[in-house]
């Protein structure tokens, strides 16, 4: 595994920022993989641009040799959620969901390798929890 500073400098290429830098730095300094993960409300059936930036990041850590955690919201991309916009987004169907859910593992494993990368869905517990 690279050295903390190698991995640091990594990570950091190309983010503006990284909060909690002395603690990702401790963490990295523990020599354990971190798990990385992210999630993507699979809305639609393509992933867009704006998410190729997290994805190359994910892939990046990846390479360093950390647990890389794809999340899919399929739970919570059939609740119309807002986001901040003007107007709430349409709640899906289960279908629609794990139709655009299936695309966009197509799609991630362009970019993460599929080996290294796993997949969960939030449902495994919201559906517990319920809406």
């Amino acid at each position: 595994m690279a050295t903390v500073d190698e991995q640091l400098a990594l990570i950091s290429r190309g983010a503006d920022e990284i909060i909690q830098e002395d603690e990702l730095r401790e963490k990295l300094a523990s020599g354990r993989p971190l798990r990385i993960k992210a999630g993507f409300d699979p809305t639609a059936p393509d992933l867009h641009l704006g998410h190729t930036v997290l994805i190359n990041k994910m892939r990046q850590f990846q390479e360093l040799g950390h647990q890389v955690i794809f999340l899919i919201g399929d739970f919570t991309g059939m609740i119309g959620d807002p986001t901040g916009k003007s107007a709430t987004r349409p709640p899906l169907t289960r279908e629609d969901v794990l139709r655009n859910a299936e695309t966009y593992k197509e799609q991630v494993f362009k970019v993460l390798d599929p080996a290294k990368t796993r997949v969960v869905f939030n449902s495994e517990w919201m559906n517990e929890v319920g809406a």
